[in-house]
This record gives structure tokens, sequence and C-alpha cells, in this order.
């Protein structure tokens, strides 16, 4: 009886605190953009490259992460792109991405490149960037983006 008892806690527990370990990306933009919301589908083009300026005329400027498992499946999800074919498709794309090390960097570059966007998880959101909404959904509401 103690020991089941003491399963089912373990079990409440695990199940309580997993949705604090989840890692929620947010799109974010330099503060000069005026792009406060945009649908899935349009950031799905955006990060297709199948759009390459933003309302305001300036060049759309991708900064991505080296190694993020949380971007990563962010963008397959989004894109419905393969590993393959995101592969393939950044090598066809050099001239419009920017490789970076960590969310810091991702911040720091969207901050000082105008056109540029960026996922950062939404822990390390500063003042230094705008957060786009997606689906008119900010990155800790349900559905903002594919989780």
């Amino acid at each position: 009886m103690k020991l089941r008892s003491s399963l089912y806690l373990v079990a409440f527990l695990i199940a309580s605190l997993t949705p604090c370990f989840a890692h929620h990306m947010a799109v974010v933009v330099d503060k000069d953009n005026a792009v406060v919301n945009v649908t899935s589908a349009h950031l799905a083009k955006i990060f297709r490259a199948e759009v390459k300026k933003w309302p305001d005329g300036k060049n759309v400027m991708l900064i991505l992460h080296k190694n993020s498992l949380g971007e990563s499946e962010t963008l397959t999800k989004l894109t419905r792109m393969s590993a393959a074919a995101r592969a393939r498709f950044f090598s066809e794309h050099k001239d419009s991405i920017m490789w970076v090390d960590s969310d810091a960097d991702v911040l720091k570059t969207v901050q000082s490149k105008p056109g540029s966007v960026g996922m950062v998880d939404v822990r390390s959101i500063n003042g230094s960037v705008n957060v786009v909404r997606v689906d008119n959904k900010l990155p800790t509401d349900a559905g903002y983006l594919p989780h």
C-alpha cells in the first residue's frame, strides 16, 4: 500500500511539472519592424524564403541557431520540411540566413540587423526585440506555433 501511494505521488509530480520544462519558442523581430502579428501560414512562407521582404521593403534575414532542438522541431513542423529538405534549403539560401550559437546571440543579432527574424526560447526574451504574435497568440498562449 505504501509503495502504491509513493508511485502515485511520483506520477502526479512528474505530470504536474512536465509543462514547466516545455520549451516554447517565440518569434522575434527588431524593434523597428512594424509587424506585430502574422499567420502561421505566412510565417512558414517567411521561414521557407517564399516571402523575402517585409511590408516596409526591408529584406528578410533569418537568424537561426546552429544547434537548437526546440527551434529545429518548430521549423520542421512549421515549414513541413524534412531534415534533408531543410539542409538543402539552408545551403541554397546562404545569403539570407545567419547562424548563431545561442538565444542571446539571436537576440543581439535580431536587435542589430533591420529586417531580421529569429526564434528564441520564451524564457530568453528581453526588451531588446519585439515578440511577434502568431495567429493573434503570444508565445505563452496555447496554440502559439507548433510546439
